[in-house]
């Protein structure tokens, strides 16, 4: 495994070289034809997967397949006091759901897991010994609330900590075996080429206090977790939400006092509310679970939130994920933050539906998907289970393709006609026309007269000859009548359309109902 590790590992050539030898383009994203790209999605598993998350997990992974890279799934799991019970298997379910598993995680395993940063305390423990022994840290004896407040006084005075002498120390650590260990601040941060946001450097050292790096209960805080885990997982490029570019120059220093070559940081623009707020997990609609269960496909949710934002040489709608990849270029990631408007999703998924329905394999999966929607929705309401035969499914879901957003809408209200016989009384039927009887006998006529192909076409000619010699009965009236017969509800498709879903035995089986009632 060490072996494999190292060859993983890399020595990132400066850009200028690089351009000398490779494509412009490369060269720019710090490409190395010659190393393996290796891009991470790093998750704290406080909460479930929601669409922010999503989007920086689908970056990182049609960036590292179009580089012929891994993508790593690795979960900082560091503060135990915020977890949330199933998070972390959520987490991966919803990756696997939306189609871009990872190739490395606490699931699939790699060469360099563990994935977990629980489980990796021995290699933070290691770096953090390493930065005592160069005076780069140093063991910190403050309680939590008095580090809090030593935080707020430094940040206000620009100023670090005290530091103790080491007769000091000794006594404390005699005393207090297990201290928190700080970071100390004290050289100029290094600048910075951000992949996205260009050249930046921050002064760290002269507008914070020295940062704890390992807590005394020997969980790493997120700086040091972030970067030991990186530079031994050999992350190539750290595709990451611009929130974190402010303390790129921190890691920066930890990179140069651990002596370790830092991976590329491209600094992704935050996706935000249409209105221009951010995204929150208190918002409960905004978690993959709502959309799978609400019957959204997860191709709809990839492609709006990359149509929403940059990283394309032009927003279109309907890219399926691999022309994701195809398509897709960091160098044209701009710093604006991305709008999600989520009423727009229904015409997203209404779009890559009917790319699903005109395949015939894909077609298959949704004749099955939309037989268990209709167990579940009427139950012991259907009257006849061959209505669930897959052809006559099937039939629906072709004649219903670019007229529904959602599988799921086929078994709202609107459609319950489809899969149980509507409770219509004559007087209903009365209601609307004297002539019930007459109609209907016409109606049971046509579907018997030989010959007559029943398509909607046809339908739409023959029913229109139906009303001819109904004295004082105007023809909306009787394609009204028929469609509360045939379905119970004013208003609709088609009456021919109805027909033509229902099949000609179907349809005899109401309008004779109708008589006989």
């Amino acid at each position: 495994m060490a072996t494999l590790l190292k060859r993983l590992l890399r020595l990132r050539t400066p850009l200028a070289a690089l351009g000398r030898s490779v494509g412009w383009r490369e060269a720019s994203l710090g490409i190395d034809p010659g190393a393996a790209v290796r891009v991470r999605f790093a998750p704290s598993p406080t909460g479930f997967l929601h669409m922010g998350g999503l989007r920086t997990a689908l970056y990182n992974y049609i960036f590292a397949k179009k580089h012929q890279g891994s993508f790593i799934l690795r979960l900082e799991d560091t503060d135990q006091s915020r977890l949330v019970p199933g998070a972390a298997e959520n987490i991966e379910d919803m990756l696997e759901w939306a189609g871009i598993p990872p190739d490395e995680s606490p699931r699939r395993g790699g060469p360099a897991g563990p994935y977990q940063q629980s489980q990796r305390l021995a290699l933070y423990a290691q770096a953090t010994e390493a930065l005592l022994k160069t005076g780069a840290a140093y063991p910190c004896f403050c309680s939590p609330q008095r580090l809090e407040l030593l935080k707020k006084e430094a940040l206000r005075n620009h100023q670090t900590p005290r530091n103790l002498s080491q007769e000091q120390v000794a006594q404390k650590l005699a005393k207090d075996p297990k201290p928190a260990i700080r970071f100390r601040l004290e050289e100029e941060a290094p600048a910075f080429q951000d992949l996205v946001y260009g050249w930046s450097r921050h002064e760290v050292a002269s507008v914070e206090g020295d940062p704890v790096i390992l807590k005394s209960d020997g969980f790493p805080t997120y700086h040091l977790a972030c970067v030991v885990d990186d530079h031994h997982m050999g992350i190539s490029h750290v595709l990451r939400g611009s929130e974190w570019l402010v303390s790129t120059s921190k890691h920066l220093l930890l990179y140069q006092a651990l002596g370790w070559q830092p991976p590329h940081f491209a600094h992704l623009p935050l996706l935000l509310n249409r209105d221009g707020s951010k995204l929150s997990k208190r918002q409960g609609d905004i978690f993959l679970e709502h959309f799978a269960a609400a019957g959204f496909l997860p191709e709809a949710l990839l492609d709006i939130i990359t149509n929403c934002g940059s990283g394309f040489a032009e927003n279109q709608m309907g890219r399926t994920l691999p022309e994701l990849i195809a398509q897709f270029d960091l160098t044209r990631i701009t710093c604006h933050s991305a709008l999600l408007d989520l009423e727009k999703l229904p015409e997203f998924n209404r779009l890559h539906l009917r790319r699903l329905v005109s395949s015939e394999s894909q077609r298959h999966h949704l004749v099955g998907q939309l037989q268990a929607l209709v167990e579940e929705a009427f139950g012991s309401r259907l009257q006849d289970r061959d209505i669930l035969d897959p052809a006559y499914v099937e039939r629906i879901i072709l004649l219903r393709q670019g007229h529904i957003c959602r599988l799921q809408d086929l078994v709202s209200p609107a459609y319950s006609y489809l899969w149980t016989r509507p409770a219509v009384g004559r007087a209903q039927l009365g209601a609307i026309s004297e002539k019930v009887d007459v109609i209907a006998e016409r109606l049971l006529r046509l579907l018997e007269k030989p010959g007559v192909s029943l398509t909607q076409d046809v339908l739409n000619g023959e029913l229109k000859k139906l009303s001819e010699g109904l004295e004082g009965t105007k023809h909306s009236n009787v394609m009204k009548l028929l469609r509360v017969a045939l379905s119970g509800q004013l208003q609709g498709p088609p009456v021919a359309e109805m027909m033509v879903f229902l099949g000609p035995t179907e349809v005899r089986e109401r309008i004779q109902k109708v008589l006989s009632s």
